[in-house]
């Protein structure tokens, strides 16, 4: 079994156990006594004998297997909010990217290395939609690789569908501030304790809005509605930002695991 995996007893519910260290040993359902055989019957007057005492049955039980990535951090946005593509800059993983929605079909886990011998594992959790715990899109199948992380980075789209959209009629973008919300609704209504968890709410795609003036706009519009996670600008595709945001989560981390 991977790491992280839990056991169930199907028919109780009853969590058996949960396996998250490598060698980790568990039994779900003991075997029998084995019974004696021939080889134990002989003796100097029955060389060959024709006895054997039969084992006993097992413990029979049905379980379901569920699997919770291990990771520290985890990313979470809407589709083509650059998830993936923010994983492949900050480590080795190698998820599929495209222009169009959903290209994330399964969680990518990356380990990000600092200098100074620090790191930390990322989840990428695939695209959430409005109505995502009750199974919309790729519905919340996903949200529960989320569970062990200890600290949620909100990645936005800063020039998203309605920037795009204000682009087209000669307008601004407008900062993604509603996107924000809903990311906290579907998480808060998967299980509300995600909204306690230290957060940093991440720009992206900021090389697309044009002037710095616009970039300070949806920061100070974000910053009004973070309830007091930082919000910092970045540009995964280029990198820019990349420096700030990996030794802001490893502070995060860092204050998490110095808390009572």
């Amino acid at each position: 079994m991977p790491c992280g995996t839990l056991l169930h007893d199907l028919d109780s519910g009853e969590l058996l156990g949960d396996l998250t260290e490598p060698g980790q040993r568990l039994v779900a359902a003991r075997g029998g006594r084995g019974g004696r055989g021939n080889l134990h019957f002989v003796s100097s007057t029955n060389r060959a004998p024709r006895e054997a005492e039969p084992g006993e049955s097992g413990e029979e039980r049905r379980l379901r297997v569920e699997l919770k990535l291990l990771a520290e951090v985890g990313l979470v946005g809407l589709p083509n909010a650059g998830k993936s593509t923010l994983i492949s800059r900050i480590s080795a993983a190698r998820p599929k990217i495209a222009d169009y929605p959903f290209t994330t079909l399964r969680p990518n886990l990356g380990v990000v290395r600092l200098s100074g011998e620090r790191s930390f594992v990322v989840a990428d959790v695939p695209g959430l939609i409005e109505g995502a715990h009750e199974g919309a899109g790729l519905g919340d199948r996903f949200l529960k690789h989320i569970h062990r992380t200890r600290v949620l980075v909100y990645l936005l789209d800063a020039y998203g569908p309605r920037g795009e959209q204000a682009a087209a009629e000669g307008r601004d973008p407008e900062p993604p501030s509603e996107d924000l919300a809903l990311l906290r609704r579907e998480l808060s209504a998967h299980d509300p304790a995600m909204l306690e968890r230290s957060s940093i709410i991440a720009l992206n795609k900021i090389d697309l809005l044009g002037s710095e003036a616009l970039i300070e706009q949806h920061i100070a519009a974000l910053e009004s509605v973070s309830d007091g996670a930082p919000v910092l600008a970045l540009a995964a595709a280029t990198g820019r930002g990349l420096d700030v945001l990996l030794e802001a989560v490893w502070s995060a981390l860092a204050r998490d695991a110095g808390a009572p």
